[in-house]
Formats: structure tokens, C-alpha cells, sequence
């Protein structure tokens, strides 16, 4: 017998990438329970399987940094925030924060598929006594048009985005003219792929093409240094209601057109906001 949800979740976490360093992901997530009935004739009460889940990933991997701690120049340390690591290729990077802000997994390089057997075991190494087996499916948003990936945190935050480095895999929508503007959807999600993006009240120090932000929240003091041509500098925090204004802000001075701009925060929510040029 088996019990299966869909869209149960989303995560949204960054992963160090040994071929493209730091990359902000968002999953959808379906679980399937296999076991037996229980006297109440249910295997497990729906009402339940999503909180408890969910509890889960929030209070694990879920607005975390995945470090692959085997794979080649990636160091971790202890340090005076809680945890440094340092990375060497493809280029150099520093993070130090709470321990909590790190999912420290003992991989070469993360893939969907690796971080899916680990949270279906872990789930499955708690389940309720009626439950055999825990399987999650772990899926990327099918996106049919322009999608970019970025990484950032939120030191106002109260909740786990206060994380210096969580990121999310997201849509973007441009509106020119009553129309959609697919060109400028493209370029602009293209030069956001992949990037960090910070608020300018947070730079710490800009010295040798490297940029250090730094900000200290409720969880603890964090901090991250990359190359400053991997970031993106904002006059204000990187809420998604502050990316989707800075971006309709941009686009309609460069295009000298009024401009909306949907943007997402990961998978099915966002922001919207609008400019004259």
C-alpha cells in the first residue's frame, strides 16, 4: 500500500558546483509513503504528512549552502562565526557563518539525484511506526522560456533567508508595450545566472577584484567573499520586491519604454513591479 503527494514542498538552497561554483536551486518536491493500513484505515493521515515533512527539510537542508566536501579544493574549517569554507576552483570563495546556515554532505559534487536518496533516508529513518519507506522526488521547475539562478540573503530576516548564501531558481517575466519581450527576458536572466546578489550597505570591502559582504542577523555574524564580477549590487536588500524593481528600473531607462517586471522567488511566487523610463 502506498500514499503519494504531490507538490508537497519547495526547497530552495544554493550548492557549490566544482564546474560553476555557486548556483541557487529551487525544487519541487512529491512524496510517496509505503506500509501498512493502521486500525483507521489510513496509512498515514494526510493532514499530517505535509507538516511533518516539511518540518523536516525547513529544520535541514531546506535555505541551506550544500557543500560537497570532497570534491577538489573545497576546505572547511571552524571559525570564529562557526564554520569558514573556502573554495578553489572554478574560482576562489570564502563563507563563514553558523553552522546551521551549511549542509555539509560527503560528495564529490551534489546532484538531484544524491541529494534525493539522502532526504528520502533520513525521512524514512524517522517514520511512524505503520511506514516502511519514505520517497521523495526532488524535481526542477519546467520553465519553457528565460530562468536564472542566484544566490543571496537577508540579514532583516527573521526566517532561515537570513542565510548568506540560500538561492532560489527562478522565472522572469518583462512587459514592454501591452506585450511580452522575450529578447529582454533572455538577456537579462542570462546576466543574472548564477550571480550574488547583495545589498551595498552590506560590502565590507572591495580589494583585488574581490568582494566581501558582510552583515550580522539574529542567527549570527555572516560574511562571503567572491570574485566582484560573480556579484550583483543592489541600493537595497535582495527581496524579491527590491530585484523586481531594480530590474524594471534598469530595463526601462536602457529601452526608453515603461516597463512590468514579474519576478519569481524561487517556484510560484514573486513579485511584481513597474518604471517609466
Amino acid at each position: 500500500m502506498a500514499l503519494f503527494v504531490n507538490h508537497l514542498s519547495h526547497i530552495d538552497v544554493s550548492l557549490w558546483c566544482p564546474a560553476k561554483g555557486l548556483i541557487g536551486c529551487s525544487w519541487q518536491v512529491d512524496a510517496q509513503l509505503d506500509g501498512e493500513l493502521a486500525e483507521d484505515g489510513m496509512l498515514f493521515d494526510f493532514g499530517e504528512v505535509k507538516p511533518w515533512i516539511k518540518r523536516t527539510l525547513d529544520n535541514g537542508l531546506d535555505h541551506t549552502l550544500l557543500v560537497p566536501i570532497n570534491a577538489p579544493g573545497v576546505e572547511v574549517t571552524d571559525c570564529d562565526e562557526g564554520i569558514c569554507i573556502r573554495t578553489a576552483s572554478p574560482y576562489e570563495m570564502e563563507v563563514r557563518g553558523p553552522a546551521q546556515a551549511f549542509s555539509l554532505l560527503p560528495w564529490d559534487n551534489i546532484t538531484l539525484e544524491r541529494v534525493t536518496r539522502y532526504l528520502s533516508a533520513q525521512l524514512t529513518e524517522q517514520r511512524p511506526k505503520n511506514v516502511h519507506n519514505v520517497t521523495l522526488v526532488l524535481k526542477d521547475e519546467c520553465i519553457d522560456g528565460a530562468a536564472y539562478s542566484y544566490t543571496h540573503g537577508l540579514k532583516r530576516h527573521l526566517g532561515n533567508c537570513q542565510r548568506i548564501a540560500h538561492g532560489h531558481r527562478s522565472r522572469l517575466y518583462i512587459w514592454q508595450q501591452q506585450a511580452r519581450q522575450p529578447a529582454l527576458e533572455n538577456h537579462w536572466a542570462a546576466w543574472l545566472d548564477n550571480r550574488y546578489l547583495l545589498e551595498k550597505a552590506d560590502i565590507e570591502s572591495q580589494i583585488d577584484g574581490k568582494l566581501t559582504c558582510r552583515y550580522r542577523s539574529a542567527q549570527g555574524t555572516f560574511s562571503i567573499t567572491l570574485p566582484q564580477d560573480r556579484c550583483c549590487i543592489l541600493p537595497k536588500p535582495t527581496t524579491v520586491e527590491n530585484i523586481a524593481l531594480w530590474l524594471a528600473n534598469n530595463i526601462a531607462q536602457h529601452s526608453g519604454h515603461k516597463t512590468l517586471v514579474q519576478a519569481f522567488e524561487g517556484i510560484d511566487k514573486g513579485a511584481t513591479a513597474e518604471a517609466l523610463p
